[in-house]
């Protein structure tokens, strides 16, 4: 595709050159002949700096946000480089959104879950769904690691378009508040969008809540002006941020509702759980339905409420959807059991918030566990604010609350344990700075009855410290203690 062309079909005047474009990168260290450049802007570093590079490994043109000295390269010159490369990167790959069935899910807990349960219910009625967002990305049947919840839009168009050309039909996918501040799904048009919840967090980035809010609504706004779509919004009404953004936009866009409260349209009541499954009451649409999964915990009945309503409105029978929910897969490391044999049980989390926090311990001591003892760290360089907030949670819910590392990144962990026992009255609690010293600590103190809660990583396999990551696996380690612990025995 010549440069002319593709920058008129995106609605960017077009410069004085005109080379063949054949592929496209924001990364200079992946740029081949014949590849146009985006030059994006950065915290720790400018794309501008890397256009050499980019240009000696044979880039056929540069897209930038201002000019550099000593450019002998077609260089076009745009307002904003990420919303150009949005915008080019869906010309250049024939808007592959506008030929599947498109979920997005944003909001602060349970985006991992939903999309899980959203692709398992598209599969289970020959929808053949991928899969985008932070566990992983599923791509014509292949597993591929995830290196952002929402990739960068180049990366993100690639896939969509590959999911198309391999007979797909549909995507569910996270949408982060980063990836809508960074225009990484502008011009993509969904078939239906989740808000789930928005509690605090990434408040290092987007600095209050208001706007932290803010942009988990561009989603919505962008889905009211969609030109080959009618899209549908589908938001939790027990949430006060989502009931905020359903006054905002229920005027604009088709709004279902999901939640507790008489007046969802998706409505649980009758819940019963136990530490194997769910079970709950479903009024929709002028039914009742009887909703089983395997999936345990009050947050996951919402997940189940936003899974099943987001794919109604994308064609799917109910009936054949709640079918479905009753063999929900285990989603890695959200309240993911690890294999024993033995009188305790633990649990490995993602939540890394005080409000998932809270949630998942709250679920766990339902269950009337002997003691239920929690390990848990908070992330470096990100939003400090909670870390307090995260072990008032913890102390006020767990048996014995062990404090330790997460992703320290470039800070002190010491410092970083420091900021969370402002939190704490000092009572029930123990420090262990190493990670795999605390998991194992908490599971050697475990008796008959008790559960163990390892929460923070989740599903991650490396521990990220300033100058490296390690390969660190909370599933892996804590099945390792298990084992030593009963002499083999799992």
């Amino acid at each position: 595709m010549n440069l002319r062309t593709l920058l008129q079909a995106s609605g960017i005047a077009p410069g004085l050159a005109d080379p063949d474009i054949s592929s496209l990168c924001h990364d200079s260290r992946l740029a081949k002949p014949g590849c146009l450049f985006f030059a994006l802007p950065g915290a720790k570093s400018d794309g501008t700096q890397f256009i050499a590079q980019a240009v000696e490994r044979g880039a056929a043109a540069v897209v930038a946000q201002y000019s550099v000295s000593g450019n002998d390269y077609p260089l076009v010159l745009v307002d904003n480089a990420r919303a150009a490369m949005a915008d080019i990167s869906a010309e250049f790959y024939g808007h592959p959104d506008r030929d599947l069935k498109c979920v997005g899910i944003t909001g602060t807990n349970g985006k991992t879950t939903t999309a899980y349960l959203v692709k398992h219910i598209f599969d289970s009625v020959g929808f053949h769904s991928g899969l985008i967002g932070t566990v992983k990305y599923i791509v014509a049947g292949e597993e591929r690691p995830a290196t952002h919840t929402t990739p960068e839009s180049i990366d993100l168009q690639q896939m969509l378009a590959e999911i198309r050309d391999t007979g797909g039909r549909s995507v569910a996918m996270e949408v982060s508040s980063h990836a809508l501040v960074q225009n990484r799904v502008r011009g993509m048009e969904f078939d239906a969008a989740i808000f789930t919840n928005l509690t605090q967090d990434h408040l290092d980035y987007h600095e209050t809540m208001d706007s932290y809010f803010e942009a988990k609504a561009l989603l919505f706004e962008a889905l009211a002006v969609q030109k080959s779509k009618k899209g549908r919004a589908v938001v939790t009404s027990d949430d006060r941020f989502g009931q905020r953004l359903i006054d905002r936009i229920s005027k604009k866009i088709k709004t279902v509702t999901f939640g507790q409260n008489v007046h969802a349209e998706f409505r649980a009541s009758n819940i019963r759980q136990d530490l194997y499954g769910t079970r709950f009451a479903l009024e929709a649409r002028g039914k009742s339905y009887l909703v089983r999964t395997p999936l345990i915990g009050l947050f996951n009945v919402y997940n189940v409420l936003a899974a099943l309503a987001a794919s109604m409105t994308c064609g799917v029978e109910l009936r054949r959807a709640i079918d479905a929910i009753a063999d929900a897969p285990q989603v890695p490391g959200r309240l993911e059991r690890v294999p024993s044999r033995r009188n305790f049980q633990v649990f490995v989390d993602y939540a890394h918030t005080d409000d998932a926090l809270r949630n998942v311990l709250q679920t766990l001591r339902e269950a009337s566990p002997a003691r239920l003892i929690t390990v848990f760290g908070c992330g470096g360089d990100r939003d400090r604010a909670k870390r307090p907030l995260m072990a008032f949670a913890a102390e006020s819910l767990a048996d014995l609350a062990i404090l330790t590392s997460d992703n320290p990144r470039s800070e002190n962990p010491e410092d970083i344990l420091k900021e969370m026992e402002k939190g704490l009255s000092h009572r029930n609690h123990e420090k262990i700075v190493d990670r795999e010293q605390a998991i194992r600590r908490a599971i050697d103190l475990a008796g008959p009855g008790d559960i163990v809660l390892i929460a923070g990583k989740g599903h991650e396999k490396t521990q990220e410290f300033a100058d490296s990551k390690v390969p660190f696996d909370d599933v892996a380690i804590a099945a390792r203690a298990i084992s030593d612990k009963t002499g083999g025995d799992f």
